[in-house]
This record gives C-alpha cells, sequence and structure tokens, in this order.
C-alpha cells in the first residue's frame, strides 16, 4: 500500500524548496531525502541548482519520493512540484517561487505576515497556504531557519516519519558540532508546533500555475548587436536583503561623527555620504544613512562604531524600506563605468 499521498504521471512525489544563499536550503534538502529513504525505506533523490553560492543569491533545491519498487530515472530539476517551500520572502520580487505548482498544491511560507496578504504577494488562486515564523524561532533557539522549515514540511508530509528527521539532524551535528544538536532539535520541534494552515478552495477545473523559465536578458536571441555588453559585471543591481538573518544596523544621525570606520568594515555599498561643511566652513562627507538593498546584516559596522550611532536590530517588516537612503550609481543602467 503506497504512503505517498500523490504521484505525478511518473510516479513521483515531488517537492522544490526556493530559497536564497545563505540559509541552508542545500541541506535542508539532503536531510529531507535523507529521512525518507533511510527512515520509511522509500526510494529518494535530491540534488540543488545554484549559481555561486553566494550569499543573497537564489537557490532551489529539489527533493523525490517514490515507492520503493520504483526506479528514478528522472533526474532533471522539479517543474510541476506538489510542494514548494519558500525560505525567505525577498524572493518574490525576483522570482516567481509557485512556477508549475499543481492546482491543489501546498506552498510553505518563512513569514509572521497574514495569509491573505501572503497569498496576494504570491498571486496564489487556490490551493493551501501555510506560514511558520521560521525566521524568530531560529533567532530565539540561536540557529538557522532550515531547520525550522523542516519542521514545517514534516507537518505538510504526514506522511514521513519526524523521529526519523530528529535521528538525522543528530547524525548531522554530532560529530563536528555537538553543541548544535538539542538547539536544532528544539527549532526543528518548534517548526512542527507552529506552522499554520488555511485552504483556498480549488475549483473542478481548476489548472496548476504554468512552469516559466526565466531567461537571461542577454543571451544568443537579445545580444545588441557586435556583442557589446552595456554595464560590465558587477553587483550594484542586486537586490542582498534576503541574505540578512533577522537583524540590520540602526543608523542614528545625531551620535554619528562621520569617522568612516563603518564603511571600512563594510563588504558592500550600504553607506550613502553626501558633501558638506563642517562649523568652520571646511569641505567634509558626512554620512547620509544606509542603504539596506545591499545590506547583508553582518553587523561588521556595528562592532567597529565607536559611538553607537549603529545599533544592531532585530529586523521589522517595512522598516528598510522605509529607512532606505539609496545611492546613486547613474551609469548601473547602460554605458562605461
Amino acid at each position: 500500500m503506497s504512503i505517498l499521498p500523490q504521484k505525478n504521471e511518473l510516479g513521483f512525489f515531488e517537492i522544490r524548496l526556493e530559497s536564497i544563499g545563505g540559509l541552508g536550503a542545500n541541506l535542508a534538502g539532503k536531510m529531507l531525502a535523507e529521512a525518507g529513504v533511510l527512515g520509511l525505506g522509500l526510494n529518494g533523490s535530491n540534488f540543488s541548482s545554484y549559481g555561486s553560492e553566494k550569499k543573497g543569491t537564489p537557490v532551489k533545491s529539489f527533493i523525490r519520493f517514490c515507492e520503493p519498487g520504483v526506479e528514478i530515472r528522472d533526474h532533471s530539476p522539479i517543474e510541476q512540484p506538489h510542494i514548494v517551500g519558500v525560505f525567505h520572502e525577498a524572493l518574490y520580487k525576483t522570482i516567481n517561487v509557485v512556477s508549475g505548482l499543481n492546482a491543489d498544491g501546498i506552498v510553505l511560507v518563512n513569514s509572521s505576515r497574514d495569509f491573505d496578504d501572503v497569498k496576494k504577494d504570491l498571486k496564489l488562486e487556490y490551493g493551501t497556504l501555510a506560514i511558520v515564523d521560521a525566521l524568530t524561532i531560529a533567532v530565539e533557539e540561536k540557529t538557522k531557519v532550515n531547520t525550522a522549515m523542516l519542521g514545517a514540511l514534516f507537518r505538510i508530509c504526514d506522511f514521513l516519519d519526524p523521529d526519523a528527521m530528529r535521528k538525522v539532524i543528530r547524525k548531522t551535528f554530532e560529530k563536528k558540532y555537538p553543541h548544535f544538536v538539542e538547539p536544532n532539535l528544539r527549532t526543528f520541534d518548534r517548526g512542527y508546533n507552529e506552522v499554520e494552515f488555511k485552504t483556498y478552495h480549488v475549483p473542478e477545473d481548476a489548472q496548476g500555475k504554468a512552469f516559466t523559465r526565466p531567461l537571461p536578458q542577454l543571451g544568443y536571441m537579445t545580444q545588441e548587436l557586435g556583442g557589446v555588453i552595456t554595464t560590465q559585471a558587477n553587483s550594484i543591481l542586486k537586490d542582498l536583503s534576503g541574505s540578512r538573518q533577522g537583524f540590520l544596523p540602526q543608523f542614528e544621525r545625531d551620535k554619528c561623527i562621520d569617522c568612516a570606520a563603518c564603511d571600512n568594515v563594510c563588504p558592500d555599498f550600504c553607506f550613502v555620504w553626501e558633501e558638506g561643511e563642517d562649523k568652520r566652513g571646511r569641505k567634509q562627507m558626512f554620512l547620509k544613512g544606509i542603504d539596506y538593498q545591499y545590506c547583508k546584516g553582518c553587523l561588521k559596522c556595528v562592532e567597529a562604531c565607536p559611538t553607537s550611532a549603529l545599533m544592531d536590530l532585530r529586523e521589522m517588516i517595512g522598516y528598510a524600506d522605509a529607512n532606505r537612503v539609496k545611492q546613486n550609481f547613474p551609469y548601473a543602467v547602460g554605458g562605461n563605468l
């Protein structure tokens, strides 16, 4: 008797994890597949798709399960998943995370927002939406988002055995990082218990989301005549906000002495300066604010600041957008730098 709740035409139950480099989706996919294969005897496979694996870059992890008697001969990326796990809400801005999702599929989102708000952002008409505040759990337990998401995924995949996952967590951490075993077990249990669900009615004639494969801006069909790349390789247009793990620097202008210690340790284009005059009329650069588009939340600036003008702040929804001071890169959209 099959324990898989659904199967596609090839006999697979498929899961796709949508994430950002640094949140541990690659490891989460591996552990999820391992728990199904070793814990229940299913046939399974897992692999990930990513570029340079930098913080802030999109990462996809794919998991396939099938019955023990079925061989997995398909190793292509999963285009029509039964479940999608979204590790960070910043992905909505650039990626269609629900691309190819079945009409009655389940979307798990790391969020603290209301169901209807998340549904609107995902452009989800029907199906089941699951929400877990994995970031808060990870901050409180001093772990990572991926273990909390795994707990929620095991609640969704009720055919999987949570005890098998707990054994995998122990096996993964006990040799190199034994002090992480208990915090990650607590994180897993909290993700399992704190995930919430809301189902939107699926009409009988409902169809799944069409799968779309993003195309490069400059490819063999869209390259300009002569092979000219108008903007050289850079990360100016990149949004690194998805790399933050719950904290960001808060800037207080009144305490700042414009010493540039923060700018010296910042690995990105975070700090925005403007030219002005001091009390004696001498020209000087003054710190105007932070461009949170480039802030990965490393908090090196907070450690370097001598006056407490920069303090670590638990990130709240909308804070970065409301307090962002934009950098001015006039040549970012084309031309020579």
